[in-house]
């Protein structure tokens, strides 16, 4: 492992900044893992992040940045940002969370072990984590979603543009490689994007989202990598796995979620056995971008509340 400082021009770089920050690699299912390690490794809590789709390691960071006392572990999803592509399965549902348990069991995580998922990330995590009899099970302390996808994609506010999403992968599936490639990447769809998911009227803070989606948001390997991680995003949600997660779960909701309403986010609640619920009000599906403290300070009080 080799040590680096981390810098990211963006509105929490100073805080950032002041963490100290590793990178790492770990082969996992025919593939290498790319991860980054923040913050105190003899932390007496390790948190493992797992990001959205299309995204890598950055999107979270602004919540890296505002969270204190801990040890925090963020890998690229396989086949994005710098982790290879999976060798030995499927970039489903199924090969992603088998991912996120083999990753987990080679990190050899010592002390209180919590893990934290945002959008596609709280799917793959809570797949991963109902899976209760897999030898590599994952048994964290407590378990957070962040903007958690709590019902299918097609029933959420704006089906409509679901709807529009999946005709525009099933084009760049249909088309030949290279211009389905290219349709994949387009800056003009990918702006689009985040200017309808932005809900922030900071005119500094939407040019720093819509650069970072400008960035981060096409680092995929190849097509069949992204297409196939589309399809697990919109066929499933956090809602068939919940009951079998026992541990003490934190959900923080948007006010203004595209993809999941808060009245989705109550009846999910309703289905673990143990979940509290946080809305955010005024943001919508970026709260990673736009309310980073807001969503660190509801995770710090649920962490303290749940080691008394």
């Amino acid at each position: 492992m080799t040590t680096s400082t981390r810098y990211a021009a963006s509105p929490y770089a100073d805080a950032l900044g002041r963490i100290p920050v590793r990178t790492g690699e770990l082969a996992v299912l025919g593939g290498l893992t790319r991860f980054w390690d923040y913050g105190d490794p003899l932390a007496d809590t390790t948190i493992v992040l797992v990001h959205g789709f299309r995204g890598d390691h950055h999107g979270l960071e602004p919540v890296v940045a505002n969270l204190q006392g801990v040890r925090l572990i963020s890998p690229d999803l396989p086949g994005f940002g710098e982790s290879d592509p999976l060798g030995e399965v499927s970039h489903d549902i199924v090969g992603y969370a088998a991912w996120l348990r083999g990753f987990v069991r080679e990190l050899r995580i010592e002390g209180r072990f919590v893990i934290l998922g945002h959008s596609f990330g709280s799917i793959v995590v809570s797949a991963a984590l109902a899976e209760r009899d897999a030898a590599d099970a994952l048994h964290p302390s407590a378990v957070v979603l962040v903007n958690p996808i709590g019902q299918p994609a097609l029933q959420g506010p704006r089906g409509a543009l679901t709807r529009l999403a999946i005709f525009y992968y099933w084009l760049s599936a249909v088309l030949p490689e290279r211009l389905g490639f290219w349709l994949l990447r387009n800056g003009l769809i990918v702006r689009v994007m985040s200017i309808a998911m932005a809900k922030t009227k900071r005119k500094s803070l939407r040019r720093w989202i819509h650069d970072q989606h400008d960035r981060y948001f096409s680092a995929f390997s190849d097509r069949g990598v992204v297409l196939e991680a589309f399809r697990a995003s919109v066929s499933h949600d956090v809602s068939e796995y919940a009951a079998r997660i026992p541990e003490p779960t934190l959900l923080v909701a948007a006010e203004k979620d595209d993809i999941t309403p808060v009245s989705a986010q109550h009846r999910l609640q309703t289905l673990f056995p143990d979940a509290r619920l946080v809305v955010i009000p005024e943001v919508g599906h970026l709260i990673h971008y736009e309310t980073p403290g807001q969503a660190a300070d509801a995770i710090e009080r649920f962490l303290a509340e749940d080691a008394r």
